[in-house]
């Protein structure tokens, strides 16, 4: 059943065949008042054929969604092995921070391992991207290219080409003439993105599309653009380093606690198999206000650096700048300094950081952050083969973190030989020498950093 209204012109005797979606006060056919009335229309039913008849789950074939490997490992590291035909990915990052370079080395590995894609580029010209393709290293036979923003045309083009990877950039720029809305708007992004789901659930293709993200760091369009797709990839990093992070916010196919890192250079994206040696590979040994902490980004294991710098101050609100850090932690660990273990900061310029541009959430790095900012206040470096990693607690207390055993093998990998940790940690049984602490207190007593401790213990003696 529908509800339909009709609108009545009783003052001149005849029924008008204006109608109306909604109440309205005048008539549009008669110009008679009040005249609205409501009407339920039965509707034929259509009978429609299902295109399958449902089987047992365990009569499904499973052959045809094995994921294809893309030829660049930490994106496959992210997407759990590859792209799986018939899926549709959305790889979202803020302008200029790589996603078209990413994008283009991605399929031309694919293209060089003979599979045939098809690259419609809505945003700049065939010339344009054959330049970046020449600096990337990346004309191969098997990578079509179009330049095209009508949806359409796309469809055409796949249907012409048959491609097995099909990869639009970007879904904002791509629009339908049948909407009669601008591009870019939620109409078009919603109903252009339906239709290239149709295309993969029917032909089976694999379609990436590019996405704009907002200020805020999110997906621009409507949220149902995240819903329809089957994995939301993110790509962050900060313009001046090199370093960029790849994320799963949603994958249908596999998990999304994998990382996957690249470094940006001259010749485009290069994975980065070692992270935790690039992030300290300008270390400086001896120096005060350093901590190397083990973090846990998804299940992926980073040795850090943490860096804390500790400066008098003339102003009434001393400073507190944070880079890399979450700076509501790093403001606990001062109260914490300040009321448990007397390490009075309040009236100095505090400066906090996580070295070689990554972002550092993960609480392990609590005890790394406190030791680094003791160390800096004293004047006292850590000893350079130390790590620490624990949580820690509002009133004082050290807490274990998961993952223990994975933080403290990849910091023995890398040849440190001691650990501060919490008290409650597992024995991993890592080629490390395990310092159990309860407090900050008793952790800064382990490091040596007490005011009235003399010289810095070295703990792997």
């Amino acid at each position: 059943m529908t509800v339909t209204a009709r609108l009545y012109g009783d003052a001149y005797g005849y029924e008008a065949v204006a109608a109306a979606p909604r109440w309205e006060g005048r008539c549009g056919g008669c110009g008679a008042w009040n005249t609205l009335v409501e009407e339920v229309a039965a509707t034929t039913p259509v009978a429609l054929a299902p295109a399958e008849r449902p089987v047992p789950i365990g009569q499904v074939a499973a052959a045809g969604a094995a994921a294809r490997a893309t030829g660049i490992s930490e994106l496959d590291r992210v997407l759990g092995g590859g792209l799986v035909p018939g899926s549709v990915t959305l790889l979202g990052g803020e302008p200029g921070i790589g996603k078209s370079t990413l994008l283009l080395q991605a399929l031309a590995a694919m293209a060089g391992a003979g599979t045939r894609c098809l690259l419609v580029s809505a945003e700049e010209s065939c010339q344009q991207v054959r330049l970046r393709a020449e600096r990337l290293d990346a004309l191969r036979p098997e990578l079509w290219l179009a330049s095209d923003t009508a949806l359409p045309h796309v469809l055409a083009h796949a249907a012409e080409l048959a491609p097995e990877v099909l990869a639009v950039d970007s879904i904002q720029t791509v629009h339908d003439p049948a909407l009669g809305s601008s591009p870019g708007s939620v109409a078009q992004v919603r109903g252009c993105a339906a239709q290239l789901v149709q295309l993969a659930k029917t032909r089976s293709p694999a379609v990436i599309l590019v996405g704009h993200v907002t200020k805020e760091g999110t997906l621009a369009g409507p949220r149902v653009l995240e819903h329809v797709v089957d994995t939301v990839l993110s790509f962050e990093g900060e313009r001046h380093h090199a370093l960029r992070l790849l994320r799963a916010q949603k994958h249908r196919f596999g998990s999304t606690d994998e990382l996957g890192l690249f470094e940006m250079s001259d010749a485009g994206l290069r994975a980065v198999a070692d992270p935790s040696c690039l992030f300290l590979g300008d270390r400086r040994p001896g120096v005060a206000g350093c901590a190397v902490v083990p973090v846990l980004d998804g299940r992926r294991p980073l040795l850090v650096e943490v860096q804390a710098l500790v400066a008098g101050s003339s102003l009434t609100m001393p400073r507190r700048s944070v880079q890399g850090l979450d700076s509501a932690r790093v403001a606990l660990v001062l109260a914490v300094l300040e009321r448990r273990c007397s390490v009075s900061l309040a009236n100095s310029d505090v400066y906090a950081s996580a070295a070689g541009g990554v972002r550092v959430g993960d609480p392990g790095a609590d005890l790394g952050i406190a030791l680094a900012l003791a160390s800096a206040s004293s004047g006292r470096p850590l000893a350079d083969d130390v790590i620490a990693c624990g949580e820690i607690g509002l009133g004082g207390e050290v807490r274990q973190v998961a993952q223990t055993g994975r933080r403290l093998a990849e910091a023995a990998r890398l040849g440190f030989r001691a650990a501060i940790v919490p008290g409650s940690a597992p024995d991993t049984g890592a080629a490390l020498e395990l310092v159990r602490v309860a407090t900050v207190r008793d952790a800064l007593d382990a490091a040596g950093l007490r005011a009235e401790q003399p010289t810095v213990v070295s703990l792997a003696k």
